[in-house]
């Protein structure tokens, strides 16, 4: 029987991106739908699961995508309630690669230094990858500081993150030069997970904080979110700093992506969000 994966997509067009590493993966047959929304998902789920039966639907699995992660997480809500008894698959919730990126660079960066009870600063912390990269540091005992040009949005974000993880410590910041010297003090480790071409520190600014033990850039479009990063940078010393550039993320991301596609067929119930992706990250 062969393995066929529904790639949910609530963009207009599906992801290609995404459709590909499922292939790799191992997914025989990959169903790609845009345009996915809670009102329209519902036929979809059901052509899932009642087309095998229940010792079979470990040969059907769902993943969704898209740009707009709340989009996705609404469609993946929709999902979850449109399963009943052993009516169900596997579903594994990753748009824009938010929580794979996510999960590799704090995997990587826990090969460095401890995450409980250390401090860690996200740049860019209230978008897709950078809010996912706080929480899983929050759900490992780090404390975390989450970075936005706005109060509000940094707040918002930390707000989330604490009504998720359960005693979580993440303070929110404001970025700006007035705001630099406090955010950056006394952190061990320093994420830039902005938008593309989005610039937040020179080399001099993060290479002269001196309790900084670990450096990730997650953005690989010039410029680069910390100066003096390449994009290629794999566990490079800087002055006994370990850095990571976007590619140097990348390849152990892609592994991951392909590793949670291949576990989805492993069973029927199997529900890998950015917590279970990032327990995953520690069999690779």
């Amino acid at each position: 029987m062969k393995r066929i994966l529904l790639q949910l997509d609530t963009d207009p067009i599906p992801s290609s991106f995404d459709r590909v590493v499922a292939i790799d993966a191992g997914a025989e047959e990959v169903l790609a739908y845009g345009g996915v929304t809670p009102d329209n998902v519902e036929s979809l789920v059901h052509g899932a699961i009642f087309t095998r039966g229940p010792k079979e639907l470990a040969n059907t699995a769902i993943f969704i995508g898209g740009s707009d992660v709340q989009a996705a997480e609404k469609v993946f809500a929709k999902v979850s309630q449109t399963f009943f008894g052993p009516m169900r698959v596997s579903v594994m919730l990753d748009p824009s690669g938010s929580s794979t990126t996510a999960a590799a660079a704090v995997r990587l960066a826990s090969k460095h230094i401890a995450l409980k009870e250390n401090d860690a600063l996200v740049l860019g912390g209230t978008g897709p990858v950078g809010q996912r990269t706080a929480q899983i540091l929050a759900s490992q005992g780090t404390r975390v500081r989450v970075a936005s040009r706005t109060a509000q949005r940094a707040e918002s974000t930390a707000a989330l993150i604490r009504g998720r993880v359960e005693g979580a410590t993440v303070t929110p910041c404001e970025w700006s030069d007035d705001g630099l010297a406090a955010a950056v003090d006394s952190i061990e480790m320093l994420f830039a997970a902005g938008a593309a071409g989005v610039s937040f520190l020179t080399a001099d600014e993060w290479q002269s904080v001196e309790t900084l033990k670990v450096a990730i850039d997650l953005n690989a479009v010039p410029p680069v979110g910390l100066e003096g990063i390449a994009p290629t940078d794999q566990a490079v010393d800087h002055n006994g700093i370990a850095v990571y550039g976007a590619l140097g993320v990348g390849g152990f991301k892609m592994k991951l992506h392909r590793a949670a596609i291949e576990k989805l067929f492993t069973a029927n119930n199997l529900v890998l969000d950015t917590d279970a992706i990032y327990a995953l990250s520690g069999n690779l």
